[in-house]
């Protein structure tokens, strides 16, 4: 199957600019990463640094760089400028914020600038303030630490640790990335529901998610 990969620069927990590879792409704003991990389409999500130019950026010493999620995505169900409409809509790209937090979109091919521009322009029809939101092109994306990973998932640690996933692996997860959305509040029992054969998960696990996807309504 045809992947595509995305990056989205966050405050971790939130996001500011957002990245979409070819084999990837980057795009930018404030909005819980958690958010993507369960949209059409979306296989894996990761959050990182990128945009800077100090080698190895570490979130205590992260020099230029600007929080960011990388999104891995299956063009089949999804498409670019699809995920840019959840990014434009989601956020505010008129606030100013320094590089860490700032709203960006990094494209990887001419194709995702283009989208990325003509995108922000339809915004900005709608939008009264200046949009503020670079669109750079993508370079090196260096992964967050582990505590970073799947962080409203870590907020469950009894579904967690049911997955029986490691740190190398939570980031890699498909099933992770989408239950990461799901508990975070992104998506709907119905949803859930729609997919669920496809996460093998066990029946306590299916049960564990609709508890928290129903509490999460009130």
């Amino acid at each position: 199957m045809s992947r595509r990969i995305a990056l989205l620069s966050a405050a971790l927990r939130s996001f500011r600019s957002i990245s979409f590879v070819k084999t990837g792409n980057t795009l930018g704003n404030t909005i819980e990463t958690a958010q993507f991990g369960c949209a059409n389409g979306v296989v894996r999500t990761k959050v990182g640094y990128t945009g800077g130019s100090k080698l190895f950026p570490t979130y205590t010493s992260l020099g230029d760089h600007t929080e960011t999620l990388e999104l891995e995505y299956d063009p089949n169900c999804t498409t670019y400028k699809d995920l840019l409409k959840i990014f434009w809509k989601n956020h505010n790209p008129t606030a100013v914020h320094k590089a860490q937090y700032m709203s960006a979109i990094f494209y990887h091919n001419e194709d995702q600038k283009q989208l990325a521009e003509e995108t922000r322009e339809e915004h900005q029809k709608i939008v009264k303030r200046k949009i503020v939101t670079k669109i750079l092109p993508a370079n090196t994306f260096y992964v967050a630490e582990q505590y970073h990973q799947k962080y409203m998932l870590r907020q469950h640690p009894l579904l967690l640790n049911s997955l029986g996933l490691n740190d190398e692996e939570l980031k890699k997860s498909r099933v992770a990335a989408r239950l990461n959305g799901y508990v975070g509040g992104y998506g709907s029992i119905k949803s859930f529901e729609a997919e669920v054969d496809g996460l093998k998960l066990s029946n306590q696990q299916i049960e564990m998610v609709k508890e928290i996807i129903e509490r999460r309504r009130f």
